[in-house]
């Protein structure tokens, strides 16, 4: 996987080309989505905070992550003051709520009112839109 340093969150489009993996452009750039169990956090279960690939903000923790059985990273809730946000996506004749990155408008995944407590919600990111910081590697960090 290709965990570029974070990017300004104005980079253009040609910049985001050469930073990203054709995979993390397409996803976050185009609004793709990875095939089901072949990211690399699906089932990862290391402690840590997961950033957003494209600009290195901090969106969720690995404490709110939980196996949603889909084959995507799933999470009951982002960070407090992450900059995550949604709109709704019409595409491919259904209607969902996006989650975006609001720092650099990366897409991330989606989001269903069928989580567990205490939110209720399914964060259901794509792999390739994150890059995991573990807790492990921080000076300092809880273990």
């Amino acid at each position: 996987m290709n965990d570029p340093k974070p990017a300004a969150p104005s980079c253009s489009e040609e910049e985001w080309r050469s930073r990203l993996t054709d995979e993390q452009y397409e996803i976050t750039r185009k609004h793709g989505t990875e095939r089901a169990f072949t990211g690399n956090y699906w089932d990862c279960k290391v402690a840590g905070t997961y950033r957003c690939v494209c600009c290195g903000a901090d969106l969720f923790r690995s404490e709110t992550k939980f196996d949603s059985g889909t084959g995507w990273p799933s999470f009951h809730s982002p960070l407090a003051g992450a900059p995550v946000g949604t709109s709704e996506d019409r595409s491919h004749f259904m209607r969902r709520t996006e989650v975006h990155c609001d720092r650099c408008k990366a897409h991330l995944g989606h989001v269903f009112e069928d989580g567990p407590a205490p939110t209720g919600l399914r964060y259901c990111i794509n792999s390739a839109s994150l890059a995991l910081a573990p807790d492990d590697a921080v000076p300092g960090a809880k273990q």
